[in-house]
């Protein structure tokens, strides 16, 4: 969801509009006939109430020429809009969409065994600075017992963000945010379905068709770590506008995952805390979506030791520093 996107200024925007455009460059480099991986697209969001349709059509003509389009009720008629009662109209963003997650691991793995990267499944579990007097490098202690040195530590851990980082002297805190996600399967096929985007949003859910007559809908925002039924059965109404046979649907399978938020500071935490200790952790609920953004910003960094050597430097730096914007 980069292009439907509120804001149109700061960080956050800056940060969506870099991956929006390293996506496509990255799905062409990743796909592969052994882990394939492709964008799927278009995006619809319906609009909730009046206000809401109000702002909707306003950003559709101002991002005409990122794909976006504004959908009337009328369209239901021709069956371009797939729900039977959208109320307000709605958003549609031609090239937002989703990619499959399981996927894009399988194709990320893929990729960097052909670089010759070393994958360690084990948990660090210290971090030491550099003693100049003995050696330049981080040292970092495994859980294993085994050490590793290196020049530059990118610290990603999320929510165990604290354990690494607060002995070192920075405060990074975490809040957890659960999600909860449904597989739905529709007891009765449905036309609607037919005609199902790559991703529908509706009250802030997201429903993913997954074939004929099944569909993923999620994710609910609690606080904590542990799932409230009660959540689910107020997301599957989707604030009253859920239709009858979506209510009636059978679940199938239901799971749930925690999303790191960042405590009193906007997501995600991109930041240089001490030379070669580099931050980027805390994307909530777009990690994804800002994958390619924060690697370009981590490579950025790691490339140009010195913030002088490069002129160039400052464009780049504007996504860290300018970092008011809340995501």
């Amino acid at each position: 969801m980069g292009n439907v996107f509120r804001r149109s200024s700061g960080r956050a925007w800056r940060l969506r509009q870099r991956s929006m455009e390293l996506w496509p460059e990255w799905v062409e480099k990743l796909n592969h006939p052994d882990t394939p991986l492709r964008l799927d697209s278009p995006l619809v969001q319906l609009a909730s109430g009046p206000e809401e349709a109000e702002r909707m059509q306003s950003l559709a003509e101002q991002r005409s020429d990122r794909g976006l389009e504004w959908l009337t009720t009328s369209l239901t008629e021709s069956s371009q809009l797939p729900w039977p009662n959208p109320g307000y109209g709605g958003l549609r963003s031609l090239h937002d969409g989703r990619l499959d997650p399981v996927a894009l691991q399988r194709a990320l793995r893929r990729s960097l065994q052909e670089t010759g990267a070393s994958f360690i499944p084990t948990c660090v579990t210290k971090l030491h600075r550099p003693q100049m007097d003995r050696s330049p490098l981080w040292c970092i202690e495994l859980a294993t017992g085994l050490t590793l040195h290196c020049h530059f530590v990118v610290v990603c851990t999320a929510l165990a963000t604290a354990q690494l980082l607060d002995p070192l002297g920075h405060e990074r805190g975490m809040e957890a945010v659960l999600g909860q996600v449904l597989e739905l399967r529709v007891t009765e096929h449905t036309a609607t379905l037919d005609q199902w985007p790559a991703v529908l949003v509706c009250s802030g859910i997201n429903l993913i068709r997954l074939g004929s007559n099944r569909l993923w809908m999620g994710a609910t925002l609690e606080p904590g770590e542990k799932p409230c039924s009660e959540e689910t059965a107020l997301m599957r109404r989707l604030g009253g506008l859920a239709p009858s046979w979506l209510q009636e649907a059978e679940v199938i399978d239901r799971w749930h995952g925690l999303r790191a938020r960042p405590s009193g500071r906007p997501a995600p935490l991109l930041e240089i805390l001490e030379p070669g200790l580099i931050l980027a952790s805390g994307h909530y609920r777009n990690g994804i979506l800002l994958a390619p953004g924060t690697a370009d910003w981590v490579s950025h960094q790691i490339m140009n030791i010195s913030k002088d050597s490069d002129p160039d430097d400052t464009s780049k730096d504007d996504l860290l520093s300018s970092s008011t914007s809340e995501m």
